[in-house]
Order: C-alpha cells, then sequence, then structure tokens
C-alpha cells in the first residue's frame, strides 16, 4: 500500500469540507452574521486551517452515523443533517468567534450556520460521496472506512 492510498481517505474528505464550506461558510458569514469581507476572510482562512484536522473526523463520524439511516432518501437527509449540524456547528461557533465576530453576529451567525446545515447536509453528504468517489472510495454508510484506509 503507498502513502497516497494509505491517505487517500483523509485526502478526499478534506478536499470535500475545505471545497464546499469554504463557499457556504463565506455566504452565511457575510450576508445572516453582518461580518466585514476582511472578517470573512480571516474566519475562511482559520476555517480551512481547521477544516484540516477535523475533515476525517467528521467523516467518520457521518459514516457511523449514516448507518443508521434507512434506505429512504427521507431518512438520509436526516441523519445526514443531524451528522453535520451536531459536528460542525460548535466548531464554525469557534471559527467566527476567534474572527472578531460581535455577540450579536455570533449568536446569528451560529444560528445561521445551524439552519444552513440542517439544509446543507444532504447536499454535502452526497459531495462527499462524490468526492470519495473520484478518490476511488466507497460512500460514507455503506462500507466501514477506518483511519487507516
Amino acid at each position: 500500500m503507498t502513502l497516497l492510498d494509505r491517505h487517500r481517505p483523509f485526502i478526499a474528505d478534506t478536499t470535500a469540507l475545505v471545497i464546499f464550506f469554504t463557499l457556504t461558510g463565506a455566504l452565511n458569514e457575510h450576508f445572516i452574521a453582518g461580518m466585514s469581507w476582511d472578517q470573512v476572510l480571516r474566519a475562511r482562512l482559520i476555517g480551512a486551517a481547521l477544516m484540516i484536522p477535523v475533515a476525517r473526523p467528521y467523516g467518520l463520524w457521518r459514516d457511523f452515523l449514516m448507518k443508521r439511516a434507512g434506505p429512504g432518501a427521507v431518512s438520509r437527509v436526516c441523519w445526514d443533517s443531524l451528522a453535520l449540524v451536531t459536528f460542525q456547528v460548535p466548531v464554525y461557533a469557534a471559527i467566527i468567534a476567534a474572527s472578531g465576530a460581535t455577540a450579536e453576529g455570533l449568536i446569528k451567525g451560529v444560528i445561521g450556520a445551524a439552519l444552513i446545515m440542517l439544509l446543507l447536509g444532504r447536499p454535502y453528504g452526497a459531495f462527499l460521496n462524490w468526492v470519495r468517489a473520484l478518490f476511488g472510495l466507497p460512500p460514507g454508510g455503506s462500507k466501514p472506512m477506518s483511519l487507516g484506509d
């Protein structure tokens, strides 16, 4: 097994998280939380740095929860949304707090992020599965993936 093969799940999960949430995070921070574009840039730089160590653990958390999803679309939407909200909202709150959001902006940003993550749970899950497929990996929740995969 090559070094790339060993790190393929980490690279896939990190790529998906950084791309997807850099875009959605910036929109939330500016238009919902009312942060300036300078603050958004700082938040996204901090966010990208934090996404690297949390992307794979989130992928594993999502895989763990998605094993409970039924075959129906509603079940997959609910489990994907639950996975995203329970893992990422606390991380996101720390990011925007460290980026200089006011108390009001922090509250609005966290509420906005929670609502956005409820809505984006399944689209992100599908995007993550698509990125994993590009890396030759199985989708989450269907076959166990471990840190050593």
